[in-house]
């Protein structure tokens, strides 16, 4: 009779503890709880963080993640408006902020990923396929500015010219897909946080032809660069002519100036020189003239009564 009285204690005491822990359940603080009887939703979602309690068996505790979540979708080819094929990848952050819309629209967070992939990758669709490639691929137009800053001479339209403009620009598209998207997920109780395109490529078809015109557009604006390098050194030889010119002219004439003093030197020299003694100086230019023209190897005939055989009588 005892053993039987403590089976029974036994069993109670497992039936009460099975009671207990379906009547309680507890939160934290990274969480919010929906209850639901039978599949239906008994009152609002429960986000305080504790120890809570429900009817055990009949009632069951749904959790669902008060934090920002993500979201990561597929790579889709979309064409842009200028016709170029590209595959554009793209993320997102969100959050549940209304656990029973949420709970009834979408269940879990696998359904919500379903419909973030409708609802995002069209809004990106829309967007790129509205604008041109390099709208898409580029965000800023610096360098176009950089060029024209370190150029001034170059005028900002004359660049954009040689490397297409932008007017909108990547941020500014995400911005409009992560807006366009926000008016429609808030219906599946969810909260669009940030939408950003994670990568771009091009398909294959379209690559060579971007790369091409890549090149090109550089090529062009390197042979611009080179043109006018080309005129500046040809104006930069110019002047240095010119100036090698004058330089030269100035010189030859401090040149001539010199000499001619020297000239008009040697000559006064030559002249005080004779009117000092004539005949001395005859005789030492006659002697001087006899240097420069007659030499060992030389034979000279000269009549007895010649000028030039006056000294060596």
């Amino acid at each position: 009779m005892k053993k039987i009285l403590s089976l029974v204690t036994v069993v109670a005491i497992l039936v009460a503890l099975l009671v207990i822990s379906g009547a309680i359940y507890t939160i934290d603080e990274t969480q919010q709880v929906v209850i639901t009887q039978f599949g239906e939703p008994m009152g609002k979602p429960i986000t305080q963080a504790g120890l809570h309690f429900k009817m055990p068996f009949i009632q069951q505790a749904n959790y669902f993640d008060k934090r920002i979540l993500e979201w990561d979708g597929n790579p889709n080819q979309i064409p842009t408006k200028d016709k170029r094929y590209i595959w554009v990848d793209t993320t997102a952050r969100w959050k549940i902020v209304d656990a029973l819309k949420f709970l009834q629209s979408v269940t879990s967070e696998t359904g919500a990923h379903a419909r973030l992939d409708d609802i995002v990758d069209s809004a990106t669709r829309d967007f790129v396929t509205s604008h041109k490639l390099v709208e898409v691929v580029r965000d800023t137009n610096r360098i176009i500015e950089e060029s024209a800053a370190q150029d001034k001479d170059i005028a900002f339209d004359q660049i954009a010219g040689e490397l297409e403009e932008i007017k909108i620009g990547r941020d500014a598209i995400t911005r409009a897909i992560l807006k366009e998207a926000a008016k429609i997920v808030p219906q599946y109780g969810i909260e669009l946080v940030d939408v950003r395109v994670k990568r771009i490529n091009y398909v294959s078809e379209v690559q060579k032809k971007v790369f091409d015109r890549m090149i090109s557009e550089r090529k062009r604006a390197a042979e611009k660069y080179r043109s006018e390098g080309q005129g500046k050194k040809a104006e930069i030889e110019g002047q240095m002519g010119k100036d090698l010119n004058q330089i030269s002219s100035e010189a030859y004439k401090v040149a001539e100036e010199i000499k001619g003093k020297a000239d008009a030197e040697a000559t006064n020299i030559y002249a005080d020189a004779y009117n000092r003694d004539p005949e001395f100086y005859a005789f030492l230019k006659t002697l001087e003239t006899y240097k420069n023209t007659v030499d060992g190897n030389s034979t000279v005939i000269l009549s007895t009564d010649n000028e030039y055989f006056e000294y060596l009588r």
